[in-house]
Formats: structure tokens, sequence, C-alpha cells
């Protein structure tokens, strides 16, 4: 993590105290959480810390490349410690957000005429039942 705060912009190089509060715990969950719900879990250890510089220190490391922010389309931002790229699932009933291994994903994807097109990132929304609602539905049809 240094490393890469001293490789970026000096504007952006410093890791406060507060910076590196809210990466450890956003890398130390797997929820996917909104940056409302990693400040009242940064809150608990830093209890002078505002929405505003969560929501500050968010982007800066979405920008640095230090985590990923998960934008689906009519739904509040999620963020996610792993910056690597990795797909994700998305309960339509309970609105969690799992990760999912590459190998668990079968994507046949191309591009026609790829070369009137640069490709910088891609997005790609799975919904669909977790475990824990399907059977909660199960329940209720049996």
């Amino acid at each position: 993590m240094e490393q890469f705060f001293q490789d970026s912009k000096p504007s952006t190089k410093r890791i406060t105290k507060q910076r590196r509060l809210i990466l450890e715990t956003l890398r130390a969950t797997n929820t996917h959480p909104s940056a409302d719900e990693l400040y009242l879990m940064v809150k608990k250890r830093l209890p002078k810390i505002s929405l505003g510089t969560v929501y500050r220190n968010l982007e800066v490391m979405s920008e640095l490349g230090l985590i990923q922010c998960l934008e689906f389309a009519g739904r509040q931002k999620r963020f996610d410690g792993n910056p690597k790229p990795h797909y994700h699932f998305r309960c339509i009933n309970c609105d969690r957000i799992f990760d999912l291994d590459e190998s668990e994903v079968e994507i046949k994807c191309k591009l026609k005429n790829s070369n009137q097109f640069q490709v910088k990132e891609y997005r790609l929304e799975i919904l669909g039942y977790c475990k824990d609602c399907q059977q909660k539905q199960e329940g209720v049809r049996a």
C-alpha cells in the first residue's frame, strides 16, 4: 500500500490515519459496503471521523486503483477492497453483493469489428437470488 501512495501524485500520496483505517476496514470485510456503512464501521475505531472524510477518501482510493467502486444500475455505490478485476453477483432480493471467482463464470464475448474500438474496461452485472434468499423462497412455497 505504501509503495502505491509513494508512486502517486504528490497531492494524494499522504497516508493519513483516516485513509489507512478506511482502507484496512474495507479490506477486512467482504460485504461490499456503501460509504455510509463503511463510515459506521470506521467510526467505531475513530469516533471523530466525518462522513465527508470517508466519501473523499473512498473516491481518492478508487481513482488510485487501491479499491473498486461498484456502481450498479439504480443502486447506491458500494466499495470493494479487492482492486483486482473480478466479477460480482448481486442478489435481487436482499441486495447483498458477492465476489465470484473467474472459474465460476463462463462468459463468451466477441467484439465485432474490434479495430473500431479500444476497450479500456467493462462492467458486467450478474443478478439473481443468493443461496439464503433461494432457501427462504422455497420455504414460502412449501
